[in-house]
């Protein structure tokens, strides 16, 4: 089912992984706020293919903490080092952004901080309060690093109530220390279950990529391993490589067979599976999230 990736020197992607982009500068509105406001987003530094598609539709996935991450995963293309001190004000901007776009589902992520001493739990819970404060109605979902397993760290966010936390696995066991060193997978599991322990409530979302190398088999054993810890809400999409600097793409994934893992899924008991080529882990987020608040609505 998966098509082998063209040769180095051309790396020519296959029909399915063709965007088009709007061309009627429809993004500028977005790009023009998160200016005025000294805003980050992850579409921006991670250098997201849906950019352009998320912006023209007045949709952002706020980073906080900076643009500078404390770990070096060889997937992502936001800048590593030493970060600078956290803004105080930053949450209170975010949440100024999500009033003036109008949002009824805000995305917040961050860089990594393993610098500070909560990992930057207390600023991931200030932000989600000051977007409460903001629009009191909207759906918060929040994508957190692990914060090296803290459990009272995790706790912060959890008790903050987001409506849905995310923390994404990102490959299979077998991939992750060449693909992401400073993590761990079962650290990544962890995490997610204990969110659930924490708040019964709050939905838990994690996502992966294919194409690095990984079999059909060992993605449909960490979707498995996701359910064994409650995880409601699961994201698969292509990997592609941001920079010749990082990892090499070793497979493109037919979308044939990301409808297979969507529906593997479904009957696995995931309240809501994203899958397809272009899927990233707050694309979209509003309408993968309605899959679930509808199921809802009719229990």
């Amino acid at each position: 089912m998966t098509v082998a990736a063209d040769n180095k020197r051309r790396r020519r992607f296959p029909p399915w992984l063709k965007k088009r982009l709007p061309t009627d500068g429809s993004t500028r509105h977005v790009r023009d706020l998160l200016q005025t406001l000294d805003l980050t987003t992850v579409c921006q530094n991670a250098r997201c293919p849906n950019i352009a598609e998320c912006f023209s539709r007045k949709t952002a996935t706020f980073m906080i903490m900076g643009s500078i991450c404390t770990r070096d995963c060889r997937f992502c293309a936001v800048d590593h080092g030493e970060p600078p001190p956290l803004d105080p004000d930053e949450p209170g901007r975010v949440a100024e952004a999500t009033a003036c776009l109008k949002l009824r589902h805000v995305v917040v992520t961050s860089v990594t901080r393993d610098d500070l001493p909560d990992g930057g739990a207390g600023h991931f819970a200030r932000t989600i309060h000051a977007i409460r404060d903001a629009l009191p109605q909207a759906v918060i979902e929040v994508l957190t690093p692990d914060f090296m397993g803290s459990e009272e760290n995790i706790k912060t966010v959890a008790n903050a109530k987001p409506t849905i936390y995310n923390h994404n696995v990102e490959t299979v066991p077998r991939l992750a220390k060449g693909i992401r060193p400073q993590a761990d997978y079962n650290r990544s599991l962890g995490l997610l279950k204990f969110v659930k322990e924490v708040n019964s409530d709050v939905y838990t979302k994690s996502g992966l990529m294919v194409g690095l190398g990984e079999t059909h088999a060992e993605v449909i054993r960490v979707m498995e391993d996701l359910r064994g810890v409650g995880c409601d809400i699961l994201t698969i999409g292509q990997y592609l490589r941001p920079s010749e600097g990082h990892v090499e793409i070793a497979q493109f994934v037919h979308p044939d067979e990301f409808e297979e893992y969507r529906q593997a899924g479904l009957r696995m008991g995931f309240r809501a599976v994203a899958s397809a080529p272009f899927v990233r882990s707050s694309y979209n987020a509003e309408a993968t999230f309605l899959e679930v608040d509808e199921q809802d609505t009719e229990a």
